[in-house]
């Protein structure tokens, strides 16, 4: 550990933003870099694609571009199944042929019907392919062999957030064993009117389905579908993709600043000052920086000096791991003498009584002579 006295402390003033040239620069110099291996990764394949595309050598269009955001601490205590959002200047997925699931609140027919209203557009409606509600999605999908299959039908899911919460239990680590598929939350009820500034109470109507409009909807699956996903979990390392290498240097700064701003002041507690670094990087590529600290620490307290007894205990406890019963201060272990198991105590043994031949001797004989009376008692029964 260097010494304290080397470390320039922070202000508690001091506020840090990401550079919008440095993250331009930063982007020119990633996608210049895969290019060129993607190039190189091209030449020296013993066969070559005959299907590749000639413009998109190496497949690198497709490749995705990640934002990694380092904390001085870890940015949350538990692990959230729930992806947050942070909606992008520039859209991740555009593709028209991606395929969309719609889970739902119940009823399902009220948004299969929403879905398929002329005031929804209609290219969006091509690429909603299946709506489903909790009671169906539970009925239907109970067995991992359907889950899979449905996992496998559909590029996007997007969930009620009236019942993102249950969908954990209801459709298992299919889809929530990795972040690639789990269902984005969009806000799919009625909006509540205001009076006054103030939000207005929702009635209940049993016979009136809490949905919003079709442009609403649209709306908020188009949002949904090309925002930048957010899947926290208790580290210090948090990984967001904000572009794909097919992508201009321009496009990927943008969101790059974006994310980055929205990341920093909705989800780091501390804002800037917990913040540690900003990179930019692509799947088999170093880490390009495009925000770096000055101050290593977040607080006056997790500066240590090197001859202070906290660093003294820092260090004994790191070479301790992996012993066991060693102290910290490296106390000898305490001898203690194996105590000695009480024998147990074996009865006595009862004597045996002498044998006598005279005695055993005349037993016999009277035995011989009562056998004889019985048989002579039976003759004579036998005579008569």
């Amino acid at each position: 550990m260097t010494s304290s006295k080397a470390v320039t402390l922070r202000s508690e003033t001091a506020v840090s933003l990401v550079d919008p040239d440095q993250t331009l620069k930063a982007s020119k110099a990633l996608l210049a870099h895969m290019k060129k291996a993607s190039q190189e990764k091209a030449a020296n394949a013993e066969k070559k694609d005959l299907l590749a595309d000639p413009e998109d050598e190496g497949g690198m269009k497709e490749l995705p571009i990640w934002l990694t955001l380092t904390t001085k601490r870890h940015i949350t205590d538990s692990r959230n199944l729930k992806p947050s959002k942070i909606v992008l200047p520039n859209p991740l997925n555009t593709d028209s042929e991606t395929t969309i699931c719609l889970l739902t609140a119940e009823p399902q027919r009220a948004y299969k019907n929403l879905v398929a209203s002329d005031e929804f557009p209609a290219e969006l409606r091509k690429r909603v392919t299946r709506v489903i509600d909790i009671a169906k999605l539970k009925a239907k999908f109970k067995s991992y062999e359907s889950q899979r299959k449905l996992f496998a039908e559909h590029d996007v899911f997007l969930g009620d957030t009236r019942i993102i919460n249950r969908l954990p239990g209801v459709l298992g680590k299919t889809f929530y064993k990795t972040t690639a598929k789990r269902p984005i939350p969009v806000e799919i009820q009625a909006r509540i009117p205001k009076s006054e500034g103030k939000r207005v109470k929702r009635t209940k109507d049993a016979d009136t389905v809490n949905a919003c409009t079709p442009v609403q909807l649209a709306g908020e699956i188009e949002r949904a579908v090309g925002a930048a996903l957010v899947n926290l979990s208790p580290t210090v390392n948090t990984a967001i993709r904000v572009g794909s290498a097919g992508w201009t240097a321009e496009q990927i700064a943008q969101n790059v600043d974006v994310v980055a701003k929205a990341l920093v002041e909705k989800f780091v507690s501390g804002k800037w000052k917990n913040v540690k670094s900003i990179y930019i990087k692509g799947p088999e590529t170093a880490a390009l920086p495009v925000w770096l600290t000055d101050e290593l620490w977040l607080d006056h307290k997790d500066i240590v000096a090197d001859d202070s007894e906290e660093a003294k205990a820092i260090h004994a406890e790191k070479a301790n791991i992996g012993k066991k019963r060693k102290s910290l201060e490296a106390e000898p272990e305490e001898v203690v003498e194996p105590v000695a198991k009480k024998a147990k105590k074996s009865k006595a043994a009862k004597p045996l009584p002498e044998s006598d031949d005279s005695k055993l001797d005349k037993e016999i004989a009277d035995r011989k002579a009562a056998l004889k009376k019985q048989k002579k008692a039976a003759k004579k029964a036998l005579e008569v």
